[in-house]
């Protein structure tokens, strides 16, 4: 979501294609073994398979350019560790038994916390402006709160709400969750 949404916000034309990672198409096999989603495979048969890349490539030469800084790659690194660990824990609890499912969603409320008291001192994460930060983070809390919504909807994160909200129903997020029917190609790989 991040890698498409920082595509479309550079005006980068790609052509999207939905897979099924239970049913993995040979093509992305070939190209990237490493076999998870995003893939961007440039015209000069360059592959990106990380969606961070993905966005500082389409950045490159637009003007968010400006906004990867030392302060947004640091919280795109607690994000995309500590944060989606506990997100990939609270999310499913049965693959990580050693706490309950209240202690992971607390420890992803360790960043939540962190996120709040930004967006006290700025409308977005790091200033008055959207940043990469905001970009690459806005998924990965959308998934925390989808975990269980009432619990979210009872939490006081209200600038962190905002914010969310705000990114839920943005355009550029709408633009990008378009859904496409499922990539089948002659050979899969289950």
């Amino acid at each position: 979501m991040r890698a498409r949404m920082a595509l479309k916000l550079a005006n980068i034309a790609v052509e999207t294609r939905e897979v099924s990672l239970r049913d993995k198409p040979a093509h992305m096999l070939q190209i990237s073994p490493k076999a998870t989603v995003p893939v961007l495979q440039l015209a000069d048969g360059t592959v990106i398979d990380e969606s961070l890349e993905i966005m500082i490539l389409a950045f490159k030469d637009h003007a968010m350019q400006g906004n990867i800084h030392e302060a947004s790659r640091a919280l795109i690194f607690d994000n995309d560790s500590n944060f989606k660990k506990a997100l990939d824990a609270y999310k499913y609890p049965e693959r990580h038994p050693n706490q309950t499912q209240i202690q992971h969603r607390a420890d992803g409320e360790v960043f939540l916390q962190k996120l709040e008291h930004m967006l006290s001192l700025h409308t977005y994460l790091l200033s008055d402006d959207a940043g990469i930060a905001d970009i690459a983070i806005f998924p990965f809390v959308r998934q925390f709160a989808a975990v269980d919504d009432i619990w979210w909807q009872t939490k006081y994160y209200p600038k962190l709400y905002d914010w969310l909200k705000g990114w839920v129903e943005s355009e550029l997020f709408n633009s990008v969750m378009t859904k496409n029917p499922t990539y089948q190609s002659t050979d899969s790989v289950g």
